[in-house]
């Protein structure tokens, strides 16, 4: 068994070499063949187009540059537009608890509300935040033990 194996790799090795020289053999002798089979005007031509990839690559480059970065820039404009809960979270402004009437007696408006309803206004807004960072914490709860599972069973 030892030793089929190791003729199964000699004879591996073997192709392999045969394949490589054979490579560089053809690569060579049609290399060779193509630039002494050129003419003049192919030689001007090639110097032509290597010349001027020479001199057109710089500008391309930094074309391509200012395009990405505009794209990047816009990409980071839409991304600050996007406003996340977390975000709305720190902003959303919780009605304050007081007991006294606004001094505005006078014009009463569809907005105005009573001081129970204030209450109940407050008190949702209180729940909804309490769930919801209830939620989030469960959530990171379980992201962690994913985690810590991950490494246990790894």
């Amino acid at each position: 068994m030892a030793d089929e194996l190791t003729g199964l790799f000699v004879h591996l090795g073997e192709s392999v070499w045969k394949l490589v020289t054979l490579v560089s053999e053809r690569t060579t002798a049609n290399v060779g063949a193509s630039f002494d089979s050129m003419t003049a005007q192919q030689w001007i031509r090639l110097v032509a187009i290597v010349g001027a990839y020479a001199l057109l690559r710089p500008y391309v480059i930094k074309m391509g540059a200012k395009y990405q970065e505009k794209q990047f820039e816009k990409a980071q404009q839409e991304e600050a537009a996007h406003i996340s809960p977390n975000q709305l979270r720190g902003e959303l402004g919780i009605p304050e608890e007081s007991d006294d009437e606004d001094g505005d007696e006078g014009e009463t408006t569809a907005a105005d509300w009573g001081k129970k309803a204030r209450k109940r206004q407050r008190n949702m807004i209180k729940q909804l935040l309490d769930a919801e960072e209830k939620r989030l914490q469960e959530t990171l709860d379980e992201q962690e033990d994913k985690d810590i599972e991950e490494f246990l069973v790894g």
